[in-house]
C-alpha cells in the first residue's frame, strides 16, 4: 500500500506509543473502522432494501417523460 510519508510516520508514532509493530495497528484500525459486511441472503437483502426506502417520503410527484428523457439528462452537443 502506498501511504504519503506524514501518513506513514504519522502511524509508526502512534504504533509506537501502543507497543506494536505497525502491520499489528493499522490491522486493528481496519477491524475497527472496516469491519468485514454480515453475509445476508438475497431475501434479507431485498427485505433491507425495502426497509431502507420507507425511510424516504412518497409524497413527491413523478416526473414527466420529459424530465427523464436523454436530451434532458445529457447536454449533447455535437
Amino acid at each position: 500500500m502506498d501511504l504519503k510519508p506524514e501518513v506513514e510516520a504519522s502511524l509508526a508514532a502512534q504504533a509506537r506509543e501502543r507497543g506494536v509493530s505497525v502491520v499489528e495497528y493499522v490491522g486493528s484500525l481496519l477491524e475497527k473502522f472496516a469491519p468485514p459486511r454480515a453475509q445476508r441472503s438475497p431475501e434479507q437483502h431485498i427485505s433491507a432494501l425495502h426497509e431502507w426506502l420507507k425511510e424516504f417520503p412518497q409524497t413527491a410527484p413523478p416526473l414527466s417523460d420529459e424530465a427523464v428523457s436523454r436530451e434532458s439528462l445529457y447536454d449533447d452537443k455535437l
